[in-house]
């Protein structure tokens, strides 16, 4: 079994910095929600968002929600070969159970996910679904205790997927970024045992997920 994760994903609630602000007030008030009970989102708050740190890397719970579908719809997951981690730009991290089927829909996605904070847990009567805890990326890696860390980022050696694919071992963790732009975090990358580099210009991370999983499983399936 393999795991991946998508790491400092641009997931969050939103902070309480930015509650107060018309633009967050009136998009809760349109869901019936208070403003620290949803998703921090820069379709709706954009100008609420300017100027806060890291904002490249905010505030895009699409693009997560697009690498969760292509992870969770795949032959690898629902024969239960790879594990899902979601770890966030504020160290939260969500871990996925056995054949979970996330929402296509973003509206009811962002719902899902916004009850998964509020919870904790979300669980039938047998199985924990999806569970978020506090937990930064290192602490992460020693509860995998992964054979090798491989990232994607522009600034790794040029390769392929399909010469990854033929060299992932058992119990390797592929490390995905889920945000909009730029690179990883020093503390990430220095805990990645390689970094790799698929073509010249920036893919977002769904179509990285799409890709690579596709040809790690041509290697185990065919």
């Amino acid at each position: 079994m393999i795991s991946l994760i998508l790491a400092e994903s641009s997931l969050e609630l939103v902070p309480s910095e930015l509650k107060h602000h018309p633009s967050v007030i009136s998009h809760a008030r349109k869901l019936d929600k208070h403003p620290s009970e949803i998703l921090l989102d820069n379709s709706w708050h954009f100008a609420a968002m300017k100027g806060i740190e890291n904002e490249m890397k905010r505030g895009r719970p699409d693009l997560v929600h697009f690498s969760i579908l292509e992870a969770t719809t795949i032959p690898l997951y629902l024969q239960n070969k790879m594990k899902l981690y979601v770890h966030t730009l504020d160290d939260k991290v969500i871990s996925f159970g056995k054949n979970v089927h996330i929402p296509k829909s973003y509206h009811r996605f962002a719902g899902v996910i916004e009850q998964l904070y509020q919870e904790k847990k979300i669980t039938t009567k047998d199985d924990v679904l999806l569970e978020i805890d506090e937990k930064t990326f290192p602490e992460l890696l020693d509860e995998i205790n992964p054979s090798k860390v491989l990232g994607f980022s522009t600034k790794g050696a040029n390769t392929t997927y399909e010469i990854i694919a033929k060299d992932i071992p058992d119990n390797s963790c592929i490390v995905i970024g889920g945000f909009q732009k730029g690179h990883f975090s020093d503390l990430i990358e220095n805990k990645m045992t390689v970094i790799c580099s698929v073509g010249n210009e920036s893919f977002e991370g769904h179509v990285v997920v799409a890709r690579m999983l596709y040809e790690y499983e041509k290697t185990i399936f065919m």
